[in-house]
């Protein structure tokens, strides 16, 4: 096996352009003055910030253009992603719909077959909604006569959404569109006449561009609207608002029997609810006569605390069966009786270890439950009415990604992947009582032999003591002795987590850069339940950067890697993951990658939705919350290394090489985080300080039409992974092998 020496082409003069430091900007937090000096860059529609930007593009290209593996890993990565891509079906009224690429086209396609068996047909192609690929699809509805497709467009990675129909079967276009639609979903009613969705209501300033993706103000007063087929939006059914909790975000749903429209009403990010119902039959002119009445939906209003999770899985009339974490960190099935809410019990308690990740009931009594223990998915048959196990359903080490199957139907579809399979769509046929699995479409990848490759799950102690798991996936055999580039990875944040999947990219660093590829499962994710997320959240988020550096720490006393060959990654709570641990450890790390980071703890809530992040964050408002924030955020704790070290030593204490990405059009985590950190991080560490120990470049790379990270089409994918992967292989002396 040949290889390519590394890059040796030295790297331009890095010269960071001036940015305006606004001395009069400063804060009162409790008492505490925190300056702002780049406060201007929040305003990202003024031509200092787009001049400002426009510079830092040119520094970063001069950067990527001494990074000689990126032609190659574009290469190699649009090689490996082009192969068909399937994910599982969903069924309605005897059709089936699913998404697919068939290689490199820029978005997956919609498609719809008749029957199991049948021809498949393209029903909408995103791909051709625009020409340059910046419109996406979001989100997806069919009614349940399968005659008509709600769909919602997203321009530019943006979280607004255009919802507009089709008739499935001519793909006729109906003149129906619906605009400022955000945190949202298609509900259809049971009569296929129309369906609920949520909106915010039309800004002022509305000039219709609601998918412009470039407005940062506070997103309050959601609306939930009920549309009817064939009219004006302006004449939907506002079925519930309530302006005494502006901050309130509502999520509409019909249960399968079409009997209830259910409400649940989230406040934060945070896995509590309140749920609503109300029963449709009830209605004595139906939907379309609240107009004449101009009342909202009478709903009931079940939970109406914000104490727990609820989440509804299935109903038999009155009798509701839900999902939820109520004293049950890793959660559990509960039963209730509308007519009788003091009636709960509990169906499937809550398990001892495992986590219960989801359930659905499926071929009329039965449930598919799928549990997540240690990092790796169960899936089980049980019976809905009493919980009893009555199937195991073996899989592999790996994720299960998504289950489609109703109670009307004998069949479910499971969707699975893990470091090492590509994909995998099984079928599972109820019909003869014992669930028979069967693999409906595998994902085959050319060029990819998974038996060259191993994935293993460690454990090593955080600095507190805590176990951490850590999948290490790598080519087999690897000896360690400390010689191989390593990518860590990591999230840590309103309980999600981070489970095996399949990885193009992964796969080439892995192979033609001998990288080992880690993703630590530290606090603040759902790995454990709710215990592990808060364990890692508002005054215990330290414990994340603890557990992220620990894990460094140990791929390196193992021998995998060395400190100057170890790059870290992470995105959105993984860029702020990041950011913060490159501020405490800057010696740990060879390289950092932080993408659409949370940087200004201080001022996040102030923009789009990121007032829902305080249940994990913490709100500088409060004095005593300030306090956890300003310690760790990452715009108020760039410091010199080499202030702190010996004299004469000054070279090896700077931060590692840095690469901050974020996207124009982001209207989740607002560019201005990314902006202020980068000028904070050159100012401190470069600008401010003659013949600067800090030689790393520091640089960002901004997308143009682009948001948060959805909706990216395949092009933008391979070139940001390349471009920051070879950024990554040229700063840690990476050789590339043929």
């Amino acid at each position: 096996m040949g290889s390519l020496a590394a890059a040796d082409e030295p790297l331009p003069p890095l010269g960071y352009p001036p940015a305006r430091r606004d001395g009069d900007i400063v804060d009162d937090y409790h008492g505490v003055l925190v300056p702002d000096p780049y406060r201007w860059m929040e305003d990202l529609e003024s031509e200092e910030v787009k001049e400002f930007v426009r510079a830092q593009a040119a520094v970063s290209d001069a950067v990527l253009a001494t990074c000689d593996h990126r032609g190659r890993l574009r290469g190699q990565l649009t090689a490996l992603l082009d192969h068909p891509r399937h994910r599982a079906p969903f069924k309605r009224a005897g059709s089936y719909f699913y998404f697919h690429n068939p290689g490199l086209l820029p978005h997956a396609a919609l498609y719809v077959q008749h029957g199991l068996g049948g021809d498949p047909d393209v029903l909408l192609d995103p791909s051709a909604l625009s020409d340059d690929a910046t419109v996406s699809l979001s989100m997806v509805g069919v009614s349940d006569d399968a005659e008509h497709l709600a769909y919602g467009t997203s321009a530019s990675g943006s979280d607004w959404v255009t919802i507009r129909v089709m008739r499935v079967r001519d793909r006729r276009l109906l003149p129906d569109t619906l605009s400022w639609v955000k945190f949202s979903r298609v509900a259809w009613t049971r009569d296929g006449e129309g369906f609920f969705y949520s909106r915010f209501p039309t800004p002022k300033d509305d000039d219709g561009a609601s998918d412009s993706g470039i407005r940062t103000d506070v997103n309050l007063n959601h609306e939930v609207y009920y549309h009817l087929l064939g009219t004006e939006q302006s004449d939907d059914v506002l079925c519930w608002k309530d302006p005494e909790h502006p901050k309130y975000i509502y999520t509409p749903e019909v249960t399968e029997d079409g009997k209830y429209v259910l409400l649940s009403v989230a406040e934060t990010s945070e896995p509590v609810n309140k749920l609503y119902y109300c029963d449709l039959s009830s209605l004595p002119h139906g939907l379309p006569g609240l107009n004449r009445t101009h009342e909202m939906l009478p709903f009931v209003k079940l939970v109406d605390e914000f104490e727990a999770y609820y989440g509804v899985i299935a109903n038999d009339g009155t009798r509701f069966t839900i999902l939820t974490n109520k004293d049950a960190q890793r959660y559990k099935l509960s039963r209730v009786d509308v007519d009788d809410p003091q009636s709960w019990f509990d169906v499937l308690p809550e398990d001892d270890k495992a986590v219960l990740e989801s359930a659905c009931a499926v071929h009329g009594d039965k449930l598919l439950v799928n549990y997540l223990s240690d990092v790796k998915y169960v899936l089980q048959m049980r019976s809905l009415g009493t919980g009893e196990l009555l199937h195991d359903i073996p899989i592999d080490i790996g994720s299960v990604n998504g289950i489609s199957g109703r109670r009307a139907d004998s069949e479910v579809f499971v969707e699975f992947a893990s470091f090492l399979t590509p994909g995998i769509v099984y079928r599972c046929d109820l019909s003869s009582g014992a669930p028979e699995m069967s693999i409906y479409r595998e994902i085959s990848v050319p060029g990819f032999d998974r038996t060259e490759f191993e994935a293993k799950q460690v454990f090593y102690p955080s600095k507190d003591g805590t176990k951490i798991p850590m999948f290490v996936v790598s080519r087999k055999g690897i000896d360690l002795d400390g010689s191989h580039p390593a990518l860590l990875f990591g999230y840590g944040g309103f309980g999600m987590s981070v489970t095996p999947q399949f990885s193009a990219a992964r796969v080439v660093l892995m192979r033609n850069l001998g990288f080992v590829a880690c993703i630590a499962n530290i606090r603040g994710g759902g790995e454990y339940g709710e215990g592990w997320h808060k364990a890692g959240s508002l005054a215990n988020k330290q414990n994340c950067f603890d557990d992220f550096v620990a894990a460094g720490e140990f791929l390196v006393s193992a021998g995998y890697t060395i400190p100057s060959r170890l790059c870290v990654e992470g995105g959105s709570n993984g860029g702020l993951l990041v950011a913060a641990c490159i501020n405490q450890r800057p010696d740990l790390f060879g390289c950092a990658l932080a993408h659409v980071g949370v940087m200004d703890m201080l001022r996040f809530h102030k923009f789009t939705i990121g007032r829902a992040w305080t249940c994990d964050f913490g709100c500088s408002e409060k004095e005593e919350e300030f306090q956890w924030l300003i310690k760790y955020s990452p715009l108020h704790n760039v410091r010199r290394p080499w202030e702190k070290c010996a004299a004469g030593d000054h070279h090896r204490h700077q931060y590692p090489p840095t690469m901050l990405l974020t996207a124009d059009h982001d209207d989740r985590v607002v560019p201005s985080h990314t902006l202020k950190f980068l000028a904070t991080m050159q100012h401190v560490l470069c600008r401010s300080v003659e013949q600067s120990p800090q030689t790393n470049p520091i640089v960002a790379r901004i997308d143009r039409k682009s948001g948060h990270g959805c909706g990216r089409s395949t092009q933008k994918i391979i070139d940001e992974a390349a471009d920051r992967y070879a950024f990554a292989a040229k700063m840690m002396g990476v050789s590339w092998i043929d």
